[in-house]
């Protein structure tokens, strides 16, 4: 990657997960390789933040997140970058805008958990996301209710793609999402921090 900014060809699609990834674990590499497969992308690439507006405590550094996720999910079609940090985008809604003007001969779509569409509504500008590029959601342990019941869901109802049917989500028009149940891996950051030892 040529100063962080990932290599696309015109027209491929693009799925985008994004997080603090302190640490990036099994779980991340797996909801990923699902993605792939379910929404028929051509690359996923890790969005690495600089920090999370909604956690109060920063993540460790930036340089050991980006080394750790690049051991942790080793794909072909994977990209780990730390691309919000030199676009100096702190929100999701910033940061395809701006990936959107790097990227204008590709499409992007963007990748979340179930507990993230849960609370969506409370994301910077979140119908702007939505109205902006694709979401495939992949169902989490215990967050599959709430995700279906969230604000976010009622409001783009008419905009659901059946969970059959994911693959068409890679080339709708947004707004258009995609919720799709996968066999999941309940393997949390926060408890690989508390054991520590993660970034030796």
């Amino acid at each position: 990657m040529r100063y962080d900014i990932p290599y696309a060809s015109r027209g491929q699609v693009i799925g985008l997960l994004g997080g603090s990834f302190d640490p990036a674990h099994a779980g991340h590499a797996h909801i990923t390789r699902e993605a792939l497969k379910r929404f028929g992308l051509d690359q996923v690439w890790w969005l690495v933040s600089p920090g999370n507006p909604l956690k109060e405590h920063g993540p460790a550094a930036l340089a050991d997140r980006i080394k750790h996720a690049g051991r942790v999910m080793r794909h072909p079609k994977v990209k780990i970058t730390g691309i919000e940090n030199r676009l100096g985008t702190r929100f999701t809604a910033e940061t395809l805008r701006g990936l959107q003007r790097l990227y204008p001969q590709q499409r992007f779509v963007w990748l979340m958990g179930a507990d993230n569409l849960a609370q969506f509504h409370r994301w910077q500008d979140w119908q702007d996301i939505a109205n902006r590029v694709p979401l495939g959601i992949l169902a989490r342990p215990g967050q599959r209710m709430s995700a279906r019941m969230s604000r976010a869901a009622s409001l783009y109802a008419p905009y659901r793609i059946a969970g059959r049917n994911s693959q068409l989500l890679a080339h709708a028009d947004a707004p258009a999402w995609c919720f799709v149940n996968v066999p999941m891996m309940d393997v949390s950051s926060s408890e690989i921090r508390a054991a520590g030892n993660w970034l030796t």
